[in-house]
C-alpha cells in the first residue's frame, strides 16, 4: 500500500508527454509572438500595407499562444490532486483490512478487480470429472483451495434437463417451420426452456443440433405430399374459416403438432374429398322444424 501511495503521489507530480509537447509549443509560440512584435515595431508607420500585415501576424501569434496556455491549464486541471495525510492514512487502513476495502460502499467492480490483481500471485486450475479445482496463491504466501461444480454432468450429456414434451414439440415443428417461428410459437404457448428462459432462434438451433434434429428445408412440405391450410381451402373453394371448421369436424383430414402450429394436410386427402359427395347435414338439430322452398 505504501508503494501505491508513492505511485499516486509521483503520478500527480509527473508531467505528461502531451503537457511537455504543449510546453514546447508554447515556448515556440511566445518566440513567434516576440518576433512578430519586433517586426511590427521596426516597420515604417507610413507603409500602411506592411503595417497591417505585420499587425495581423502579431495578432495571430498572440491567439496561438493563448490557446496553447489554455490547453496546458486544462491538462493540469485534470491531474489528480496530491494525497494529503488523512487520505494516505485511510489507504493504509484499507490495505491492512482487505475485507473492508472489498465491501466498501464506494468500491466498484473495477476496484475489486484491481484488488484481486494486486493481492493474487497466480491461480492454478485443474479440471476434474465433475468439478474444477482452483488453488489461489496470494502475495503473502497463503493458499486457498476452491471447488466449482460443473454444470455439464458427463461427456455427451446435455447440461439442461430435457422436458420430453418440449422435445416432442421441437421434433414435430422442425418438419414444418424454421427455427425463428418455432421460438415464437414455444414462447406464445408458454413452453420455456429447462432453465425458465424464453426461446430464441439460436437456442432452438442449439437444442436441435444437440438432439440431432434436422432443420426445416424449403420445399419439404411438397416432398412429403403435404399442403398448407390456405392451399387446401382454395382447392375445395371455401374460405379459411369454413376450411377450419371442416378440419375440426373431420371432413378434411389434417394434423396439428400443437395449438397455434400450422395444419399439415395431405394433398391426396384433399383430392379425395373433392371427388366425394359431401354428406348433407340438417339445417337445425330440431327435427320438428321445417324448411321453406322459395320460388
Amino acid at each position: 500500500m505504501d508503494a501505491a501511495i508513492k505511485a499516486i503521489t509521483s503520478q500527480s507530480h509527473e508531467t505528461s508527454t502531451a503537457q511537455r509537447q504543449l510546453q514546447l509549443a508554447l515556448k515556440q509560440a511566445r518566440f513567434d509572438t516576440a518576433h512578430a512584435r519586433r517586426q511590427y515595431d521596426a516597420v515604417d508607420p507610413a507603409n500602411r500595407l506592411v503595417v497591417g500585415e505585420l499587425e495581423r501576424r502579431w495578432h495571430e501569434a498572440l491567439q496561438n499562444a493563448q490557446k496553447i496556455e489554455s490547453d496546458i491549464a486544462a491538462i493540469v486541471a485534470l491531474k489528480p490532486a496530491p494525497l494529503g495525510e488523512p487520505e494516505c492514512q485511510q489507504l493504509r487502513e484499507l490495505g491492512a483490512d482487505l475485507e473492508r476495502a472489498w465491501s466498501h460502499p464506494a468500491a466498484t467492480a473495477a476496484t475489486r478487480k484491481r484488488i484481486l490483481r494486486a493481492a493474487l500471485e497466480e491461480i492454478v486450475v485443474r479440471l476434474e470429472t465433475s468439478k474444477i479445482a482452483l488453488v489461489l496463491r496470494w502475495q503473502c504466501g497463503d493458499h486457498t483451495a476452491l471447488d466449482v461444480k460443473l454444470r455439464l454432468n458427463a461427456v455427451g450429456r446435455h447440461r439442461e434437463p430435457v422436458h420430453e414434451e418440449v422435445l416432442a414439440l421441437v421434433r414435430g415443428l422442425a418438419r414444418q417451420i424454421p427455427d425463428r417461428q418455432i421460438a415464437r410459437l414455444l414462447n406464445r404457448i408458454g413452453k420455456p426452456t429447462s432453465f425458465g428462459n424464453g426461446w430464441t432462434q439460436e437456442r432452438v438451433r442449439g437444442f436441435r443440433k444437440h438432439h440431432e434434429i434436422e432443420a426445416f428445408r424449403e420445399g419439404e412440405w411438397a416432398q412429403r405430399g403435404d399442403i398448407m391450410f390456405e392451399a387446401a381451402a382454395n382447392i375445395v373453394c371455401v374460405c379459411t374459416m369454413t376450411a377450419l371448421r371442416m378440419l375440426r369436424r373431420g371432413d378434411i383430414k389434417g394434423q396439428q403438432v400443437c395449438r397455434g402450429a400450422p395444419w399439415f394436410i395431405k394433398a391426396d386427402d384433399v383430392a379425395q374429398f373433392r371427388t366425394q359427395k359431401r354428406k348433407s347435414r340438417p339445417v337445425t338439430p330440431n327435427a320438428d322444424q321445417a324448411t321453406f322452398d322459395y320460388q
